[in-house]
Order: structure tokens, then sequence, then C-alpha cells
């Protein structure tokens, strides 16, 4: 008698990298049970998950979601960086009662934002977290909060990448600053300075290391962190570079307004959270994959000029001619090549 697929359950499975998560799990034969408050609607557009209706701020709902689960994804975030001082916080407190209870492993996506300075340019896992940023500062607990529950007993991975590109990342640096999605392209925005080095991370490529990571839980400890090494922009124009190749004709270059941004964040609160990650855009920020390149033997990764077209195409970039909506549900749905 076959033995049942594992189940994971998975917070934020309408975001990208918790939708990207779920979908590459479901590939290597996990069972996928996705808690969403409006779960009948999110059913209609992703119909191959267990949608259960419920709230990540509501205890109740999270402990039953994740009955029976090995894997609890914790992807969800406040939309638009609104109430994270709120919110962020009691969901995470809830995934670790619901884990402690499960026996389920946690896998929480990363940010850069639990660094400042004093860590760059190159960070690796035990780099000092001291962040500059009131956001970063929450995610530093999240962490401190992670690692404290792995002393009793809960299993915890935490995988950071860069900024997040792909089908799935609407809500990114990538399609709300260097590109504006829903039309053909007509500029490209140039965030930093020429010569200032920026890491990437294309989202298919994050969900199959994560994946990769999980399956290798025997190998795991109780805490365990992992560095993407992603797509590293040397001087802050490859991007755009692969960007020029992927249309025609070639784009204006123009520089990021981030003036106005200055201007108008004492009146608009999300521009004066975007504001505030200013700072990883002035100076060089990498992760070093070193650690994980020696647990995996290689990390994953989608050719530059693949992942960007396949991201362009999912934004509504391209032209109608140059568009890859034939074979879009195959790279969305994670049949990349050996991913970044």
């Amino acid at each position: 008698m076959m033995s049942e697929k594992p189940l994971a359950l998975v917070l934020g499975a309408t975001g990208g990298i918790g939708g990207a998560v779920a979908r590459r799990l479901m590939l290597k034969g996990w069972r996928v049970r996705a808690l969403n408050r409006r779960a009948s609607e999110a059913a209609l557009r992703e119909p191959a998950f267990d949608w259960v209706k419920g709230d990540a701020m509501n205890a109740d709902d999270v402990l039953l979601a994740a009955e029976g689960a090995s894997l609890i994804v914790h992807a969800v975030n406040p939309p638009g960086y609104r109430d994270w001082d709120k919110l962020v916080l009691p969901m995470l407190d809830n995934t670790i009662a619901a884990a402690r209870k499960s026996g389920a492993r946690i896998l929480l996506p990363g940010t850069v934002y639990n660094y400042g300075p004093d860590a760059f340019p190159l960070i690796a896992e035990d780099s000092p977290q001291l962040p500059l940023t009131r956001k970063g500062a929450i995610r530093v607990e999240m962490e401190r909060r992670l690692k404290a529950a792995s002393e009793e007993g809960v299993s915890v991975l935490i995988v950071r990448a860069g900024d997040f590109f792909g089908p799935g990342a609407v809500n990114s640096w990538f399609s709300q600053g260097l590109v504006a999605g829903g039309r053909p392209l007509r500029t490209i925005k140039r965030l930093s300075k020429p010569g200032i080095g920026h890491q990437w991370a294309y989202l298919p490529d994050v969900a199959e290391t994560m994946v990769r990571l999980v399956e290798e839980g025997d190998r795991l400890s109780c805490f365990e962190t992992f560095h993407m090494g992603g797509v590293w922009d040397h001087d802050g124009l490859q991007m755009i570079d692969a960007i020029q190749r992927a249309v025609e004709p070639p784009l204006r270059v123009s520089r990021f307004p981030w003036w106005a941004l200055m201007l108008a964040s004492p009146f608009v609160p999300l521009l004066r959270e975007i504001r505030e990650m200013r700072y990883l855009w002035q100076r060089p920020v990498r992760l070093s994959n070193v650690k994980l390149r020696a647990f995996l033997g290689q990390e994953p990764s989608t050719p530059l000029d693949t992942a960007i077209r396949s991201t362009l195409d999912a934004l509504g970039c391209l032209p109608a001619e140059q568009s890859l909506a034939p074979i879009k549900q195959r790279l969305q749905a994670g049949d990349v090549a050996e991913l970044s």
C-alpha cells in the first residue's frame, strides 16, 4: 500500500512566493492546503489547492488548517506594507503554535531587510542583523522567535533571497520600479546609480530551492538558514540589458524618481515605507550562497534571458507578437531549467 502524500499548509498562497512554493510542492508530489479569508474566490484562480477558509490572524484557524501537515509555509504578509507592527508578529506566533502542535517544519522566506550597512557588501548566514528600518526590526524579531521555538523542538527553515521577479511577483521592485506592468514597455527605470550592484531572485528558482531543501529534511538541523545567490547584477545595468534584449525596439532608460517619493512620502504611508528601503539601492548588497551550494551541490538557476522574458510576458509588458502565451503555463508552473 502506497503511503499518503505529505501535506503542506501554505499561508499566503495567493502571493508571489507562497503561490510559487505551493505549485512546486504539488509538482514534487505534495498535497497543498491553503488558508485564505476568501477561500472560494481563491479556489477559482487556483483549483488544484485544497482551500480552507480562515485568517492567519486567528490562532484557531491556523491550528485547524495545520492538522496533519508536515510543513507550514509562512509566506503571508500584510498587503501594501501596511500595519506590519500590528499584524506580522501575531501571524507568526499563530504559525509557531500550529507547528508546535502538528510537528510541522516552518518554512519562512527571509529578507535582506534584517541587515544594515555594517553587513554589506557580502552577507552570510551568520552576519549580524542590525537593521535600519522598522520593517527590518520586525523581521529580526520574527527570526528571533523562530530560533527560540526551534530550541523547544519546532523545526525551522529560513531561505533568504534578493528582490523577487518572475510570474506572480506583481508587488515587487521589478514590476513597480524597473518596469510598469499591464502594457507594452516604453521605458525602463534605473533604480540605482551605474556601478552599484544589486541582487535579484527569480521566483520559480526560489521555490525550487526551498522545496529541495525541505526534501532534505533529514539532513537539516532544527534551525537552518540558507542564502541564495540568485541573479547578481554587478553594476546595476545587467537586468536593464536583459530587458532590452527581450523587447524591440530598444527602450529609453530613465532614472527612478526617488525625489518624488521623498516629496510625497510624508502624506502617503506606502511611499514612506518604500522610501525606507532606498538604502538597499545606494550600495552593493549581495547574499553569499556558499553554504547553500555546499549543501545542495548547486543552486537551481534559470537562464536570465528566459526568466526576464517569462516575467515580462506575465506582466503584460510584451506586444502580442512577442508574447509567450502558448508556453506561459509551462514556464509558470515551474517547468524551469536548473535554477539561480
